[in-house]
């Protein structure tokens, strides 16, 4: 179904909001990862930094709620539409990963921030 050894093992897999069409952000899964996302219906990735499974809101608590599961044609890009929990994807407190628009040489903010990582993330 899925080919994750075209890729040495990690696929990109794209969160997007099932209602809005709002891209949320990109992460890496295995086939652990994917599998697991199957299962639970809540998105699961591989953590390149951890090394390890990152079940999506483990620290924060805003999970991503999987609706539907698509591949690409070469089943080798993953696309999961979800119920974001909490009204953030990203780490930065921002609904979308996506935040900032390349604006000639320079970065614009264009999204809002929707939680203040320190308050979210106490390490």
């Amino acid at each position: 179904m899925i080919d994750f050894d075209k890729a040495g093992g990690l696929l990109p897999a794209i969160a997007q909001d099932a209602d809005t069409g709002q891209v949320l952000m990109m992460a890496w899964m295995n086939r652990e990862a994917f599998e697991e996302t199957l299962r639970t219906k809540r998105a699961c990735y591989f953590s390149r930094s951890r090394g390890r499974l990152w079940r999506k809101g483990e620290e924060s608590g805003h999970v991503q709620e999987v609706r539907e599961v698509y591949l690409d044609c070469d089943a080798d890009t993953i696309l999961l539409k979800v119920k974001q929990q909490g009204g953030a994807a990203c780490h930065e407190g921002y609904a979308s990963c996506f935040f900032r628009r390349v604006d000639g040489d320079k970065l614009q903010v264009v999204g809002e921030r929707v939680f203040d990582p320190k308050q979210v993330y106490r390490k």
